[in-house]
């Protein structure tokens, strides 16, 4: 019986398909390392992205618009917003369907929650990566 070589190591099959490890870690921060078998990961993406978006939502931070009438800069960080706070997921969604819209008040604390809220969607753009090559085998 042949000794196994690298090649055949990399080909292997993937532990579960990349696009449901994908989709199910964008929905809900965590559970794409919850499928692959790695739950401390799971568990700490899931608090790390939880705890930042209610700090945001807690600090009455507004949700970025897609879109915008302003000069390219203005648009470029409004979508960047958008896609930031959209990567939280079901987070972001649930929110927007019950209606979240806070006053537009001057101040820090407003700034700062939607830094939060960006904050959670990137950081769970981090996790969907990391989910990814390790579905696929590109990472142990």
């Amino acid at each position: 019986m042949p000794a196994p070589t690298a090649t055949t190591d990399l080909t292997a099959a993937p532990l579960r398909p990349p696009l449901l490890v994908i989709l199910s870690a964008w929905l809900i921060p965590g559970s794409g390392h919850f499928l692959l078998g790695r739950r401390g990961r799971a568990a700490i993406i899931f608090a790390a992205v939880l705890i930042s978006f209610v700090l945001g939502l807690l600090m009455h931070g507004p949700f970025f618009a897609p879109g915008g009438n302003g000069d390219v800069l203005t648009r470029l960080i409004q979508w960047g917003g958008f896609i930031g706070d959209v990567a939280s997921g079901l987070l972001y969604l649930v929110a927007s369907f019950f209606g979240y819209n806070p006053p537009d008040q001057p101040g820090h604390a407003a700034d700062y929650g939607s830094k939060f809220l960006v904050g959670a969607g990137l950081l769970n753009v981090l996790a969907i990566v990391d989910a990814y090559e390790i579905a696929t085998s590109q990472k142990d």
